[in-house]
């Protein structure tokens, strides 16, 4: 696809289809805040600061980094600080253009990202090096469903900064620039699930179809889902066709086994809380009550669902007695999913063997760029790889026909929203 062409027909003959992916990340520019903060915020509000940093640890599944000094010692990294928190750039934010051997846990300037991590301009031109023609991107800094504010303290200043990061996505990151290729998903004030359902229904209203939420709320000190307290919510999401989209870590918490254990048990184990999630709400009850709602999660690869789906109809059939859900889950657990859950994945030739057990109308492709686990830029070698077996109709499926029904996108893939559409 050439940079200034946004024709969508999917590729002649023989080819492959232009891939919709929902599951990118944008790395937000110095600027988001700092230019739609009011003036008397912007001095606690997220700003960059270039400072040194004195150490940085991932372990147990636990970031912690640590600040120097000025004038300290140690590697010049580009900062967001936010009332008390640090937090600085790193590579894994951004290792899309490095080899796999030099990707490191390391903190970094924007100097050192590529381009197309931050800036409309060179993410359009990566997503053609990809074969890729729209993209739905998570946040960076304000964390996969904006728990950087909902941990804040100042709770006036984080609902100003959750709306103002939507009025840049909207207006600047999937803006006239983009070309409709670009597709919102918008986060909300967690803490307060009125004002949450309100910035749904605000955003829905110029045409975003996506919000972020939490995989596992309680890891955040909020209700779970078995709860009434998000029922404003998941109305506002019902009425107004807003898919709810949860990513892994999205809980602030990823899974590991041990407080000391290395990344690389996580990195392993990054679907669990997808499935834990899956699992609550199977057994929630919502979908009875709300039975418009539609969810999806993102980078949890789709391998495991069959047999959570199997284990999830056993217990609902047999242990109805004492499981607590009898009088609430009214639809068997894989009938729900069929209806409700979407899984995505860009790298899981297991699942993709399985997919007549998950149901091809369920799954959506995602490439996860600039992250260290994308694809890119061979994310349609990957995909050719790993469904050559399938009919080309299931793969159009696949890499784009669910996510433009899902995201109500238009029948050129495009997001509709977009002046320029």
């Amino acid at each position: 696809m050439d940079a200034n062409d946004t024709s969508t027909e999917p590729a002649a003959e023989g080819g492959f289809p232009w891939i919709i992916s929902v599951d990118d990340h944008t790395v937000e520019p110095p600027n988001v805040w700092q230019d739609r903060l009011p003036a008397k915020h912007r001095e606690n509000g997220p700003r960059i600061v270039r400072a040194p940093l004195a150490e940085m640890t991932f372990v147990g599944g636990r970031f912690a980094p640590r600040m120097g000094a000025p004038g300290s010692e140690g590697v010049i990294a580009d900062w967001w600080v936010y009332e008390d928190l640090h937090r600085p750039l790193t590579r894994l934010d951004t290792a899309v253009g490095y080899p796999r051997e030099e990707v490191r846990l390391e903190a970094i300037t924007y100097q050192q990202m590529r381009p197309g991590s931050f800036s409309i301009p060179e993410r359009l031109d990566d997503m053609d090096l990809n074969h890729v023609q729209s993209a739905l991107c998570f946040p960076t800094f304000p964390r996969f469903c904006g728990q950087t504010f909902t941990e804040a303290k100042d709770r006036e200043l984080g609902l100003l900064c959750v709306r103002a990061y939507n009025d840049w996505m909207v207006d600047e990151w999937c803006g006239p620039a983009a070309r409709g290729r670009m597709i919102p998903l918008a986060i909300v004030p967690l803490w307060d699930a009125g004002l949450a359902a309100a910035e749904v229904r605000r955003n829905a209203a110029r045409g975003v179809r996506a919000v972020c939420f939490s995989e596992i709320p309680p890891h955040l000190g909020l209700p779970s889902i078995h709860t009434d307290d998000w029922d404003p919510f998941l109305r506002a999401c019902e009425e107004t066709g807003t898919v709810i989209a949860m990513h892994i870590g999205s809980s602030s918490r990823m899974p590991s086994t041990s407080a000391d254990a290395p990344p690389a048990v996580g990195s392993t184990i990054t679907f669990a809380n997808c499935c834990f999630s899956m699992v609550d709400w199977l057994m929630s009850g919502k979908f009875d009550r709300f039975p418009g709602l539609k969810i999806m999660y993102a980078e949890g690869q789709i391998g495991w669902i069959p047999y959570i789906l199997a284990r999830a109809d056993v217990v609902w059939e047999e242990n109805a007695a004492w499981g607590g859900v009898a009088d609430k889950v009214l639809t068997r657990p894989s009938e729900i999913f069929a209806e409700h859950i979407y899984g995505c994945f860009f790298d899981d030739p297991h699942g993709v063997r399985n997919l007549d057990a998950i149901g091809a109308a369920n799954v959506l492709y995602e490439t996860d760029y600039p992250h260290s686990d994308s694809t890119w830029p061979k994310s349609r070698e990957v995909a050719e790889s790993q469904m050559g077996h399938l009919a080309p109709d299931v793969v159009e499926q696949l890499v784009r026909g669910n996510a433009i029904q899902l995201l109500d996108l238009t029948p050129d893939g495009l997001w509709k929203g977009s002046a320029h559409v």
